[in-house]
C-alpha cells in the first residue's frame, strides 16, 4: 500500500483519535490475531507494533495514518483517557503509510472542514484502486461483529454477569478434546459442580451491535441453547491452544479487579470473553447476536489460567 504513503504529506491532518496496533492491543474488527489485523491493513506484523492515527485532511476526507512511534500514540491515548489535552503530531519520519478511510467508527469530526467523507480513489501497491477503510456494517452479523461483541462483554463485565445464574449457564466439563465435542455429557449437579453441556439449561442472551459499536445487555431476549456443538468446538479449540500456541494476539490478558485477569480469546468462528476468577461468555458466527455463558465448574478455571499464561499482555 505504498501508493498512499505521501497522500497527506502536503496537507494538514486534523487528528480525531488514535488506537494501538500491537500484539497485546489492536482493533479486533481487523482480525482474530495481530498478524491478521496487520494483514488487513497491508502491514507486516512488526514486533513492536504500530499506532493508527485517524483524522481528516483539509478537504474533510478520512485518513488513517500508520506510524511506528507506538510510545507517542500510547501517551496520547493515555492522556485523552484521563481527560487531558495532548497534541498528537507524529514526526514525518515515523509515518509508515497513509490509508484512505477509517477502520473504526469515529463519532467526532474536525471543525471548519467538510463533513467526513472518503477521499477519491487512489492507486494501491498493485496499481489497482485502493478501497477506503470502513467500519463493519452494524446491521450484519459476522466475525468482526462477533469480536466486537466479545470486546464489549469484557469491558462491561458487571452488566453481563449480573444477568447470569450459575445454575443455568453451560459448563466447560467434557470439552477437553475434539473427540469429546460430539454427543451429550451427563449432568452431575449445579452450584459449582459440573453439568454437561448436552443436558444443561443454559440460556443465551441476545446482543445487537450499533453504529457506535456498543453492545447493550438485553435480558428480555433469551433462548435455551443446551449443548450447542459450537460451544463444545470453541472450548476444545481453546484448550488445543495449550498444546499448539496460536499466533500472537489470539489470546490477550488485561487487568481485572483483585488478582483476576480478563481473558479475550478468538478462534475460527468463535470469540471468548472471560474472567479468571469467574465464568466465560462465548459468541459464535453460527448464532448471530447470541451470547452463550459458560459457568465456572471444575474445568474452566484451569483452562482460563492456562490461557492467561499464554496470553500477550500490554506492556
Amino acid at each position: 500500500m505504498t501508493g498512499t504513503d505521501n497522500a497527506v504529506a502536503d496537507d494538514a491532518l486534523y487528528v480525531l483519535t488514535a488506537v494501538l496496533l500491537t500484539p497485546a492491543q489492536f482493533p479486533s474488527v481487523l482480525g482474530d490475531d495481530y498478524p491478521a489485523a496487520c494483514a488487513a491493513l497491508g502491514l507486516g506484523p512488526y514486533a513492536t507494533g504500530y499506532g493508527l492515527v485517524m483524522g481528516q485532511d483539509g478537504d474533510g476526507a478520512r485518513w488513517t495514518v500508520v506510524v511506528d512511534d507506538v510510545s507517542l500514540v500510547a501517551v496520547a491515548i493515555a492522556s485523552w483517557d484521563c481527560g487531558m489535552e495532548y497534541d498528537l503530531s507524529p514526526d514525518e519520519r515515523s509515518v509508515v503509510c497513509a490509508l484512505p478511510g477509517w477502520p473504526l467508527a469515529v463519532a467526532v469530526a474536525a471543525p471548519g472542514v467538510a463533513a467526513p467523507h472518503d477521499p477519491p480513489p487512489g492507486p494501491g501497491a498493485d496499481g489497482g484502486e485502493l478501497p477506503p477503510l470502513a467500519p463493519p456494517d452494524p446491521g450484519v452479523w459476522g466475525p468482526a461483529q462477533r469480536r466486537l461483541g466479545a470486546d464489549a462483554i469484557a469491558s462491561q463485565w458487571a452488566d453481563w454477569r449480573e444477568q447470569i445464574n450459575d445454575g443455568t449457564a453451560l459448563s466447560a466439563a467434557g470439552h477437553g478434546s475434539p473427540a469429546e465435542t460430539t454427543g451429550d455429557v451427563e449432568a452431575s449437579g449445579a452450584d459449582g459442580e459440573d453439568a454437561g453441556a448436552g443436558t444443561g439449561d443454559g440460556e443465551s442472551a441476545s446482543v445487537g451491535t450499533t453504529e457506535d459499536e456498543d453492545v447493550v445487555p438485553d435480558s428480555a431476549h433469551t433462548a435455551p441453547v443446551g449443548g450447542h456443538p459450537g460451544v463444545r468446538r470453541a472450548l476444545a479449540e481453546a484448550r488445543a491452544y495449550l498444546d499448539a500456541p496460536p499466533p500472537p494476539g489470539r489470546i490477550r490478558s488485561s487487568f481485572a479487579p483483585g488478582d483476576a485477569r480478563t481473558i479475550r480469546a478468538d478462534g475460527p468462528g468463535w470469540s471468548m470473553a472471560a474472567r479468571t476468577d469467574d465464568m466465560a461468555f462465548l459468541l459464535l458466527d453460527e448464532m448471530p447476536g447470541e451470547i452463550l455463558p459458560v459457568r465456572r465448574g471444575a474445568e474452566l478455571p484451569g483452562l482460563l489460567d492456562a490461557l492467561d499464561a499464554l496470553a500477550v499482555r500490554p506492556s
